[in-house]
């Protein structure tokens, strides 16, 4: 039941990309051109997720997941390296690319090779991340 679940959601949040245009990066970039042709379409696709997920924070205090487990505890509030470091690298693809991971897997259908391209990269980032951390983490304490 909990994957079924998570397909549906899957599904409704790839329906939702699709729809609102996030998979179209033109789109994407229009927004990040504040002082070229700006187009504000994004800010209510953020304030559509942002809202609903302030709200579920608030009710899930003190209860249990239908499904089982348990509800993540809240994000941690302190802003690190990690932190900054990954908004950096999130900023670099999303502003290049016009892509985050959610709509380039949501666009694979289209057929663009450049999406295509972008998965892979993202892969490889993925997995090389962890080392790379680690690497950060030793110099640091070296320091």
């Amino acid at each position: 039941m909990r994957n079924f679940l998570a397909f549906i959601a899957g599904g409704l949040f790839g329906a939702g990309l699709l729809v609102s245009g996030m998979t179209d990066t033109a789109k994407v970039q229009g927004w990040l051109d504040v002082f070229g042709d700006w187009d504000p379409t994004l800010a209510f696709v953020m304030g559509g997720a942002i809202v609903p997920m302030a709200v579920a924070w608030r009710l899930t205090s003190g209860r249990i997941p239908l499904v089982g487990g348990a509800f993540p505890p809240p994000p941690d509030q302190k802003l690190g390296r990690n932190l900054v470091i990954g908004s950096v690298l999130f900023g670099m693809g999303w502003g290049l690319v016009g892509l985050c991971p959610g709509p380039v897997v949501a666009s694979l259908g289209f057929g663009n090779w450049g999406h295509y391209l972008f998965l892979a990269a993202m892969i490889v980032g993925m997995i090389l991340a962890p080392g790379l951390r680690s690497q950060l983490d030793r110099s640091a304490r070296a320091a």
